[in-house]
Formats: structure tokens, C-alpha cells, sequence
């Protein structure tokens, strides 16, 4: 893993340091998936073809996954679809990998979160050396982050607020997510922009 912390100069930037999180970007949360969102396969290909484009536009890119051993009552055989759910992002199990397409962006660091609980944001993982997101953040120097991935209702939600909480500058593409459907993308939007969420476009930037 490439070391992501920040390097020391005598030039003073106002810029923040920005990273780029790619929140469980996985199979299951494609079409054919446990969790399938309609148009999280092409989510998936324009966040590949972004990183290779713009990787120079980010001091870190991080990934992060759902990789549940024993989630309790989050997974149901009766799921209620708001707090329960079908099986999904199963450990080890290829629908719980990254998604193909990112393959070959290169990633400074990989979060894996919900082992024993929902984790829904990917405040509440951590990397394979047991660091917390916010610590790989923190000692990176990271002042910023661009969020995208699935779905933009729930994951992609629940990491922007946190990572607002954490006083972090948030900013969701718009064109690199989607929600479980328009009216719950809708609804976290407005939660989002709440928190002071910022939407943009990659055409945008």
C-alpha cells in the first residue's frame, strides 16, 4: 500500500488535502446482486474511468465494502427492506469483492466494515491493519473527501454524514452514485444538504 501521509514543504497551500471514497462498489449492490441497484454496473465502470482520468486530482482514494460474518439482525429472512435485508456483501464470498471494473484503480487503502453489525457508513470499518477510516483519513491529513458509490440512500449517505461529523469538507458526484430508488435518493439528498453535503457533478469540477 502506497503511504498516503502527507509530505512536508516550504510552499503554503490553501487547498485541503482530498481524498476520494469509494463506498462498496461490490457485485452485490449491482444488477444481479443480493442488493442490486438499477445502473450500479455503469456506476461502477464511469467511477473506474474518473479515477484513471482524474486520479491526480486526489491525495488518497479509499474503498470501502460491505463484509458481513455475523450482522445479527440486519440480515432477515423477512426483511423489512428499512432496518432488515436480505443476505448481501457475504464474507469472502465473490459477490462481496470489488467490482471488477475497479480492478485497476489502485487504491491507497481498502475499508471493510459490517462484519458484526449493519455498518452502514464507512466510518464504522477499518482496513485489513485494523485502522478505523477516520484514523487513515486523520493521518493522511485529509481535510476533504469526494463520496461516491452505493447505494447513494443508504452507504453513500450514512459515510457523507459522518464524515461531515468529523468536520470534514463533503462532496457527493452526482454521476459516480445511485439510490436504492428515486424517492429514497431523494429524501437522503435532503438529509445530506441538511449537514452541509455539497452535490456536484464530475463535469462540474
Amino acid at each position: 500500500m502506497d503511504d498516503i501521509r502527507p509530505q512536508t514543504s516550504r510552499f503554503v497551500t490553501s487547498r485541503p488535502r482530498r481524498a476520494l471514497v469509494v463506498v462498496d462498489v461490490q457485485p452485490t449492490f449491482c444488477e444481479g446482486g443480493e442488493l442490486g441497484v438499477e445502473g450500479g454496473n455503469a456506476v461502477a465502470e464511469r467511477v473506474a474511468a474518473y479515477v484513471k482520468e482524474h486520479r491526480d486530482r486526489y491525495d488518497a482514494i479509499l474503498t470501502t465494502q460491505d463484509w458481513h460474518i455475523d450482522p445479527g439482525e440486519h440480515f432477515s429472512d423477512d426483511p423489512d427492506y428499512v432496518n432488515s435485508w436480505p443476505p448481501h456483501g457475504v464474507a469472502d464470498t465473490p459477490n462481496a469483492m470489488l467490482h471488477p471494473a475497479l480492478a485497476q484503480i489502485d487504491a491507497d487503502a481498502h475499508v471493510k466494515k459490517g462484519q458484526y453489525d449493519h455498518g452502514y457508513s464507512g466510518f464504522d470499518g477499518a482496513d485489513d491493519a485494523g485502522r478505523s477510516l477516520e484514523s487513515i483519513l486523520t493521518d493522511a491529513g485529509i481535510g476533504a473527501i469526494d463520496v461516491v458509490g452505493l447505494a447513494e440512500s443508504h452507504c453513500v449517505k450514512h459515510t457523507a454524514l459522518d464524515a461531515r461529523r468529523n468536520g470534514l469538507a463533503t462532496r457527493v458526484l452526482t454521476d459516480l452514485t445511485a439510490p436504492v430508488s428515486p424517492g429514497q435518493g431523494e429524501l437522503a439528498r435532503e438529509e445530506m444538504r441538511s449537514a452541509g453535503v455539497e452535490f456536484l457533478s464530475t463535469a462540474d469540477l
